[in-house]
């Protein structure tokens, strides 16, 4: 039998420096070579809400760039969960991508005791596509002109009016709460599995009012639903005359959130790279600023650590009042 004489250590320390060399030219030239194949981009809520309109509306530009077709896939459930453990558990080779609201991420880990995945070790942002404002909104039936009647109704009548949601801890059942306590009012909450159904059920009177993510505003420009505020810290652009609730005495108000791709964890840097760059270069095209902005809407593009910097800032504020507030998730 023959004997192995190990090598040197100079030797074999130069041997490690060629294997991660050749490692690392490997995964350049993967990364150099993608896309290959059609890309895959899960939304984790239904048809028609601001996260699903905001993919599709990237979706287009964004496979022109990659030369390769988007196509949007559609797995709500669990406040997210289910879409964003769906592509935690993708092969991370940026093929797979997550189109989220970034409640998924900083919030509903502090909804739920356990989760299948940990999405801030399970995830890595890619790009960020929009910040997302939310509008005080009340079917007309309710016979209010503007928030000091509606924060008299509330006072006078507590627990009669109800308000809907796209789900628990999702960011308009949040600034509901954030308003309630600040308030010192009480309002019925009725989750929904997503913001379309919720608005559906607005326009029939099933529910007395909405902080809408966007969907419903063709609604309040008919006639169709009264707006009597912004949740955001500043006005919107679509709506220069309808005040904050700062303005109106809540100071400090804050219920924006922030709507983005995400990729598995592991996922080639180059790829996020290239990912951020043609996200954010599509963000810039007439059509996708206009399908945005007709949501309220406000084109966010930034660098892929800007954007995971945001959720962490989200996750602290919105946290605090998750624990006070004592919410849970589904």
């Amino acid at each position: 039998m023959k004997t192995l004489i190990p090598l040197p250590w100079s030797m074999r320390a130069g041997v490690l420096v060629l294997l991660c060399v050749g490692l690392a030219s490997t995964g350049l030239a993967q990364a150099q070579s993608w896309p290959q194949k059609p890309i895959r981009v899960i939304v984790n809520f239904p048809p028609g809400g601001a996260a699903d309109q905001i993919a599709r509306a990237v979706s287009q530009p964004l496979g022109e760039a990659l030369g390769q077709s988007v196509v949007v896939e559609n797995r709500a459930g669990a406040n997210g969960n289910i879409g964003g453990e769906a592509v935690a558990k993708s092969g991370a080779d940026g093929y797979t991508l997550l189109m989220s609201s970034g409640g998924m991420v900083s919030i509903n880990p502090h909804l739920y005791n356990k989760m299948a995945f940990d999405p801030m070790k399970d995830l890595v942002p890619v790009a960020a596509a929009a910040r997302v404002l939310v509008f005080l909104e009340v079917r007309p039936g309710l016979h209010i002109n503007d928030f000091k009647e509606f924060l008299a109704y509330l006072k006078a009548h507590p627990g009669k009016l109800s308000f809907g949601s796209p789900g628990n801890g999702s960011s308009p059942h949040l600034a509901a709460e954030m308003m309630k306590a600040q308030s010192q009012t009480f309002a019925v909450h009725v989750p929904y599995r997503g913001a379309a159904p919720a608005m559906q059920d607005l326009l029939a009177g099933q529910i007395d009012f909405m902080f809408d993510p966007g969907i419903g505003l063709q609604h309040v420009r008919s006639g169709k639903l009264k707006m009597l505020a912004v949740g955001s810290p500043k006005r919107s652009p679509l709506f220069p005359e309808v005040p904050t609730l700062d303005e109106l005495g809540l100071k400090g108000f804050d219920a924006d959130s922030w709507f983005g791709f995400y990729a598995p964890a592991g996922t080639p840097p180059e790829v996020v790279q290239r990912l951020n760059r043609e996200i954010n270069s599509a963000l810039n095209t007439a059509a996708v600023k206009d399908r945005i902005q007709a949501l309220g809407g406000i084109p966010a593009p930034m660098s892929a650590a800007d954007f995971g910097q945001s959720a962490k800032t989200d996750s602290e504020r919105f946290g605090l009042l998750i624990k006070t507030r004592n919410i849970r998730g589904d």
